[in-house]
């Protein structure tokens, strides 16, 4: 499965020079814990965090923002994505297409995966995962006999 097929989009952010009341408004008001920092060709620059905030001082985005930033393409593979999430210690990753941002991975959109369901066509057995299974463990029908369980609302 590719990032493109997982990633939020359009992403919400700023520009190096808004002030760190207004990127703090922002996260509080969207409920989310971080906003990329986009220059003029929408080119990932840098990344406010809610740590960002606390942890330095500074006027902007430009003060405050992490400048290591950690991206991935639209076809970086997801399990890809997991490793960097777990590895490097991140909570997200901008997705770049061209060298813009065009949307962003967070772990709680790696962390749906887990809720993906397939069922055999054949048993009814249900198995976890991005993907079908080669086999059904139950009757060991193969992969072509699952299909996608939507998830129940609300879920």
């Amino acid at each position: 499965m590719k990032v493109k097929e997982i990633m939020t989009a359009p992403v919400i952010t700023v520009r190096r020079d808004t002030t760190v009341p207004e990127i703090a408004a922002l996260l509080r008001s969207r409920r989310i814990s971080a906003v990329p920092v986009v220059d003029d060709g929408d080119a990932v620059v840098g990344l406010v965090s809610e740590y960002d905030l606390l942890a330095r001082e500074g006027r902007t985005a430009a003060d405050v923002m992490t400048t290591a930033v950690i991206c991935v393409t639209e076809d970086t593979d997801v399990d890809e994505v997991r490793h960097l999430l777990v590895e490097r210690r991140i909570r997200r990753v901008p997705v770049l297409s061209g060298g813009r941002m065009v949307g962003i991975v967070s772990r709680s959109d790696v962390m749906a995966l887990l809720t993906t369901e397939w069922a055999c066509s054949v048993c009814g057995e249900v198995v976890h995962g991005e993907r079908p299974p080669a086999r059904c463990p139950k009757c060991q029908a193969e992969a072509g006999r699952f299909t996608l369980q939507e998830p129940a609302p609300g879920s």
